[in-house]
């Protein structure tokens, strides 16, 4: 009894979590970054923040307050496909920690942090975009597409 009770609660643990950060520049001192989820079957729509250890930079769940000095430089959004993402305006130079925190209700939390640095951030575009926020299927698609009316020229 103890090991079904065992494998069923990693299981359910297993099926919550942050699986990605990417981040990019939208331009010189504003960071994008996105952070993608896997939920469990049937579950509500997930709370996101994210924060710099007690600081909390923004977050979707009303009930927190945000951070005074993030109040107009830092926005989260959920994004279809469970994406959650961080738009944070004046990015200091150096190192900064950012955490993604997914919060599934009955406090049950996954989250995911990353070491950005401002002088090593690639610029956001059309193409990273793509590959962060379409599924594989989308973009199998969208090639054959192209392919074909190449083809057709």
């Amino acid at each position: 009894m103890f090991l079904l009770a065992t494998v069923l609660l990693f299981g359910f643990a297993s099926a919550q979590k942050v699986l990605k950060l990417n981040y990019c520049s939208i331009d010189e001192h504003h960071l994008r970054m996105d952070c993608r989820y896997s939920l469990p079957p049937e579950s509500p729509e997930p709370f996101c923040k994210f924060t710099n250890g007690e600081r909390l930079f923004d977050t979707t769940d009303p009930d927190e307050e945000q951070h005074a000095p993030f109040k107009k430089r830092a926005k989260v959004r959920l994004f279809p496909g469970n994406i959650c993402r961080l738009l944070f305006k004046n990015l200091p130079n150096g190192k900064s920690n950012f955490t993604c925190n997914i919060n599934f209700g009955n406090s049950r939390t996954a989250s995911k942090t990353s070491v950005v640095e401002k002088k090593l951030l690639l610029p956001c575009s059309a193409w990273s975009v793509l590959f962060h926020t379409c599924s594989g299927l989308q973009l199998t698609l969208m090639t054959l597409l192209v392919l074909l009316e190449g083809h057709c020229l």
